[in-house]
């Protein structure tokens, strides 16, 4: 079954951010679009240069109104010292959120049970704490964030606009279709 337009579920964590440790749970994903991205553990290789390509590129989630969550099967703690000690991870100032309980990676479906990691997740969350989008890989391919951006800004257009679509490649701006018989067989 695909988590496609469910809800996330129930839970409740601790992250580290701007020099503290705060409380996440389903709720903190409400009110606004949320980006959850699950990284397999801190202080590896591949993982820093993703939180650097979204922390790169954080003024524009913030701009678009969303939030991002970067979650790994790590503690709040090993998140304050991968901050503290990585110059890539350290530009983040979106919640590095620990989940050692492996609650939040198995509810997502990236869980690894051989290995007790997380798979490289992207989940787009709307204002209802309902999945909007999910993509799912090898741990081995990171991932560019723009489009997560380009995907984030799709679900929020049509989200906005729900008799329309959004084509292969769309970008903020674009035409976008509406569908309707009269389209079938015409693209």
């Amino acid at each position: 079954m695909s988590l496609i337009n469910t809800e996330v579920q129930p839970f409740k964590t601790t992250a580290f951010q701007n020099g503290e440790f705060i409380e996440v749970t389903n709720d903190s994903l409400k009110g606004k679009w949320s980006v959850v991205i699950f990284m397999p553990a801190a202080f590896t290789f591949n993982c820093p240069t993703e939180v650097e390509d979204a922390a790169d590129n954080y003024a524009e989630f913030q701009k678009a109104g969303a939030e991002v969550y970067i979650v790994t099967t790590d503690t709040h703690f090993s998140h304050k010292v991968w901050h503290e000690t990585s110059p890539a991870v350290g530009k983040a100032q979106f919640p590095l959120v620990g989940d050692p309980t492996h609650q939040l990676t198995k509810a997502f479906d990236v869980y690894i049970p051989e290995e007790g990691l997380a798979l490289r997740g992207t989940f787009i969350v709307n204002p209802d704490g309902v999945i909007k989008t999910l993509e799912i890989h090898d741990n081995a391919i990171a991932r560019d964030i723009s489009e997560t951006l380009r995907k984030l800004k799709a679900a929020q257009y049509v989200a906005a606009h729900p008799n329309e679509v959004c084509p292969a490649k769309w970008k903020e701006g674009e035409k976008t279709l509406a569908p309707s018989l009269d389209l079938v067989g015409k693209i």
